[in-house]
């Protein structure tokens, strides 16, 4: 499934969940730092592209595309499988929740790192320890993810291929973009079609398992068992879910 045909088949309600979240958009401009001009690649509909620098976007879907708004980066079509750029042309190259899209994750980030002299991911560590097991929504209703991750290089390889540290990037209670971890202290939302539309795991992991794990965590919802099982979750205003920001 490439990332084109994906979001060109799931992306038309993208924008009603998924935007900006302010804090961890603040991180990714840390992790910038002074670069003046800035390649976005997998880029989406603009979110978390930095408004006070140059910023180029490059995006392989057509719909993802169409829901740019007026003010974002201008966009190519595209991908991080091979940039049409030189050596060096960027002072930083940035990639934000569109890594595990990528047929080849190494050799994007190689050509990220080939035409920037900064790099900056925003991605999830999809081992055990970063999101299967920590994660309640993969561990106890959603475990076909894990399927999903089969021969997919870790959080450590992607580092290793770049020359990157990885910095952990909790997610506020709050958190305003929709993505798959955003709602860890409000499940309900994980019950509602566009919350769900929103993001890719949920097609991945096909109608079945979808159904099943909406009518199990209702379930446990209406019981009372998903608070137990998660009480340590319910006083905190941020979490560890697995994000992580590489940085080279």
């Amino acid at each position: 499934m490439s990332e084109a045909w994906l979001y060109d088949t799931i992306g038309a309600g993208y924008t009603a969940t998924r935007r900006t979240e302010p804090r961890i958009a603040a991180r990714i401009l840390a992790a910038l730092g002074d670069a003046g001009t800035v390649l976005n690649v997998g880029a989406g509909t603009g979110s978390y592209e930095p408004a006070d620098r140059y910023v180029l976007a490059v995006e392989p879907s057509a719909v993802m595309r169409s829901q740019r708004p007026p003010e974002a980066a201008p966009c190519l079509i595209g991908s991080a499988a091979s940039l049409p750029f030189d050596d060096g042309a960027f002072d930083a190259a940035m990639s934000v929740a569109s890594v595990h899209h990528w047929p080849d994750p190494i050799a994007g980030l190689r050509e990220l790192r080939r035409v920037a002299r900064r790099v900056v991911v925003f991605t999830h560590d999809t081992g055990r320890a970063g999101w299967l097991d920590r994660f309640w929504l993969t561990r106890d209703y959603l475990p076909e993810v894990a399927d999903l991750l089969i021969g997919r290089p870790s959080i450590g390889e992607l580092a290793a291929a770049i020359g990157a540290g990885i910095e952990p990037v909790p997610i506020p209670w709050d958190c305003a973009d929709g993505f798959f971890e955003a709602f860890w202290r409000r499940p309900e939302a994980y019950l509602e079609e566009r919350v769900r539309r929103g993001v890719s795991v949920w097609t991945k992991a096909g109608a079945e398992a979808e159904r099943r794990a909406v009518r199990d965590l209702r379930a446990d919802l209406d019981s009372g068992r998903w608070a137990e099982r998660n009480r340590d979750l319910l006083g905190l205003d941020a979490a560890d879910m697995g994000l992580r920001l590489l940085i080279a």
